[in-house]
């Protein structure tokens, strides 16, 4: 059996670790030994503060969204050298360096242009987010034939569609973290995160998304490390999509208010006919879950934090991703619409 006690303060969450003792320690009353050890266990704690997951970007309508987290400096430029393919995701995905050395994570396929947007959205209101450009394209030398993703690679190494993401010098990647089980719940910056996934229509909150990165001599992050399936529908695979306007402008954002809590859309359950693959079904209809019973002064607070961004900010989110001028407008126009949505809670 686990018990674990938990204290909100307003810097994050003060946990206790979590203790373990058999099932049938709890068949009688516990001797003195038992009392000891539970009374240390208690006494010993764990902080997790909020900045783990979220900082305050100051004047959030100065930031420049064109180049996003990565800023200017950072900007892909120049030719790449391949380095190695990797095989794990559904995207194609390859490694290369550029001229001054720099990693990059390319990604190919239909999530290119939504990540790039969305991972902007989401640094601009204070969450982390992995340094990513999107590029019309590049060139690799040393370019292999790939595994997956050839009909994106023509002759001369010449690659096209590229979604690039910066290998931060220092940092690794420590684990994953679940949106059920961790130590920020109960946080407004976790409830925040949790709408900002209704916002961009994320229906892939899968465990193996979100990251949990280390640099030396700083605290550990929390960071939703793939956002490539927004801005389409969500729903079940005969239905959801990525990077779609036209399904985008189509869905809904906010379900049901009540004086304390709001619930946000999101269906990410299976198909009927799959419920077969039981763990896959039990695991996508709980996803719908994260975007649930959120408190309502949270989705305020970030209300006012998404209100301070410009309509013109929001347009670069898209023209950064690549979106053609139309896709542009009308992009923005829904983010700004489900903006609104949070100002009238």
């Amino acid at each position: 059996m686990t018990r674990t006690h938990k204290l909100l303060t307003a810097s994050g969450i003060v946990m206790t670790l979590a203790f373990l003792l058999p099932a049938r320690a709890f068949e009688a009353p516990p001797g003195p030994a038992q009392v000891r050890a539970q009374a240390f266990a208690a006494a010993v704690i764990i902080q997790v503060p909020s900045a783990a997951l979220w900082r305050d970007r100051g004047d959030i309508s100065s930031l420049n969204l064109l180049e996003g987290p990565g800023g200017k400096k950072h900007h892909p430029a120049g030719k790449f050298t391949f380095v190695k393919e990797e095989k794990e995701g559904t995207a194609p995905k390859f490694e290369v360096l550029d001229e001054k050395g720099a990693e990059w994570k390319v990604k190919l396929g239909e999530e290119t242009k939504s990540e790039t947007a969305a991972t902007r959205l989401v640094w601009a209101v204070g969450y982390f987010a992995d340094e990513d450009y999107y590029l019309p394209e590049i060139q690799v030398e040393k370019m292999p034939r790939l595994g997956r993703g050839c009909e994106y690679v023509a002759a001369g190494g010449v690659v096209h569609g590229v979604r690039l993401e910066r290998k931060i010098h220092g940092q690794k990647k420590s684990g994953n973290w679940s949106w059920f089980n961790n130590p920020l719940e109960g946080t407004r910056e976790l409830s925040g995160l949790r709408i900002m996934m209704a916002l961009l229509n994320n229906w892939d909150l899968k465990e193996i998304n979100n990251a949990v990165y280390s640099e030396e001599g700083e605290n550990s992050r929390y960071v939703v490390s793939d956002l490539g399936a927004t801005f389409g529908r969500t729903g079940n695979p005969l239905v959801r999509s990525k990077s779609n306007l036209r399904d985008y402008r189509g869905t809904k954002f906010v379900q049901n208010v009540n004086p304390e809590h709001v619930d946000f859309y999101l269906s990410s359950r299976s198909f009927f006919l799959t419920v077969f693959d039981v763990p896959n079904y039990i695991a996508r209809t709980k996803m719908q879950g994260v975007v649930k019973h959120i408190p309502r002064t949270h989705a305020q607070w970030l209300g006012r934090l998404l209100g301070q961004l410009s309509a013109e900010q929001i347009r670069d989110c898209f023209r950064a991703a690549g979106y053609s001028p139309q896709e542009v407008e009308g992009f923005a126009e829904v983010v700004q619409s489900r903006i609104e949505d949070l100002h009238r809670l």
